[in-house]
């Protein structure tokens, strides 16, 4: 696979686009299961998510699976795995973000962290800090960076101005509580991006394996969002065990066809939540690996471009004054602006 020619990159991007609408979208069928605690829907969504998608692709991806990983040095796989727990602490922190700062504001700062710690913390790690200040592809990058920061503030604002007007705002609003929780959802959050960057070795073993390139990242996602799982599953039994508010018991004692309808939607969520990271190999498959660390600024600046347009999709803005709109609007295109200065960036490394 040519990865320096421009219809590469674009491809890229464009596999990029498919990931961050699925993330955008993977909440929509969880939000339409009833008489189920979020904890059980969680759960539910969760095994499809974190544990059976990336178990069984793996599976029939590599010709060689429990060889495979019997290969990798114990060290690393544990490194990856705490990575991937890393991750899960800040999803279970993203709900108490939301609580205190409300849906668009805590998205906004959380992803604008998860943004710059993921994409810059790699290269750092590895020594490159220099090529995004002396080349003209890691000057783009950075520009880019800045460019997505702020279309990413725009957005967020006017998902805050929206809320007002709709009377849903955070439940418990608290600016300097929210905006540390949000913070730390961010930079635990990016701990995606760096088992990913401590994965390689796993994607070069799957290389060697034969696998195609455009699936050689996933069997590293058995380990990181193994480790994602634990925190998360972990999260969910234990307040469905000790919450008397909660039980387990009741919510899975519901009619068959509740079970069923809930079941499905759950595991929905699940697998359009997979799907995007799925789809975020087949991305940075096409984009040279000299650039790699911009494939998470693309992922999550794409991320909340498609949350404002699935948000639109679905209706959430009706009945909103025409600011809000305006500035949803002026968001999305200085986000798309970021994209293609990335994009370019690209092109130059290549």
């Amino acid at each position: 696979m040519n990865t320096n020619s421009a219809p590469a990159i674009l491809a890229g991007i464009g596999w990029h686009i498919v990931g961050a609408a699925c993330a955008a979208s993977f909440y929509a069928p969880i939000e339409k299961v009833k008489k189920w605690s979020w904890e059980t829907t969680w759960a539910i969504a969760g095994f499809f998510s974190w544990i059976l998608l990336p178990i069984s692709i793996s599976f029939i991806l590599l010709p060689h699976f429990f060889p495979f990983y019997a290969a990798i040095d114990p060290g690393l796989m544990l490194k990856v795995v705490l990575f991937g727990a890393m991750w899960g602490v800040g999803n279970v922190s993203y709900g108490l973000t939301m609580r205190h700062l409300g849906m668009s504001l805590g998205i906004g700062v959380a992803i604008g962290v998860t943004l710059v710690a993921g994409t810059l913390v790699p290269p750092l790690m590895d020594g490159q800090a220099a090529l995004l200040f002396s080349t003209q592809s890691g000057r783009l990058t950075l520009a880019g960076i800045v460019v997505a920061l702020a279309g990413i503030a725009v957005v967020s604002y006017a998902g805050h101005e929206k809320e007002q007007q709709l009377g849903k705002g955070a439940q418990e609003f608290n600016v300097m509580l929210g905006l540390a929780l949000a913070v730390m959802c961010g930079i635990f959050s990016s701990g995606f991006s760096f088992g990913l960057h401590a994965a390689d070795p796993l994607r070069s073993a799957a290389l060697a394996a034969g696998v195609n390139p455009l699936y050689a990242r996933l069997p590293s996602y058995v380990l990181i969002m193994g480790g994602g799982a634990i925190v998360n599953m972990s999260y969910c039994f234990i307040r469905l065990a000790f919450k008397k508010s909660l039980s387990l018991r009741a919510d899975l004692g519901q009619p068959q066809p509740v079970l069923f309808k809930n079941a499905a939607l759950a595991a929905s969520g699940g697998i359009m939540w997979y799907l995007q990271f799925f789809f975020y190999a087949w991305g940075e498959a096409n984009i040279p690996a000299r650039v790699a660390y911009v494939n998470w600024m693309l992922h999550m600046s794409i991320y909340v471009l498609c949350g404002a347009l699935v948000g639109l999709a679905l209706g959430e803005w009706k009945g909103v004054g025409s600011r809000p709109l305006r500035l949803l609007w002026v968001g999305i295109f200085i986000i798309i602006a970021a994209a293609n200065l990335v994009g370019l960036g690209t092109a130059a490394a290549g």
